[in-house]
């Protein structure tokens, strides 16, 4: 069996032409994955969307940076904000929820949202 050249550099370019096409069809998968709008990740607590807050870590910050990150995962769930304080802060684009009741967090998210409602009340926020 003797292969020629050209075919070989065909092959080849087909190979590219595959390996190029299946490239992108990943990149078009992972920006279509489901995936938090704006998860947002604290170096001493974790992330909002997926790690469950402890809450001696949680008394370690203040009011203002607890509040903060109770309604940053809020935000990322498309909560719409009542309070001139939160709205200026986070703003209400793109939101689609006026109950905070109504707003779909997963398991984490709920856990966190208590968590952070329990270190505020504890810290007398």
């Amino acid at each position: 069996m003797v292969i020629k050249a050209s075919s070989l550099r065909a092959g080849k370019w087909r190979m590219s032409l595959a390996a190029a096409s299946l490239a992108t069809l990943l990149a078009a998968l992972l920006l279509l994955a489901p995936s938090p709008a704006r998860a947002n990740c604290y170096e001493l607590i974790g992330c909002t969307y997926k790690d469950y807050f402890k809450s001696s870590d949680l008394l370690q910050l203040g009011c203002q940076p607890l509040w903060e990150v109770r309604n940053t995962i809020y935000k990322e769930n498309g909560y719409c904000f009542q309070t001139s304080m939160a709205i200026k802060a986070f703003g209400n684009a793109g939101c689609k929820y006026d109950d905070a009741g109504e707003v779909p967090l997963n398991a984490a998210e709920r856990y966190n949202v208590k968590a952070i409602k329990k270190a505020e009340a504890k810290k007398g926020c």
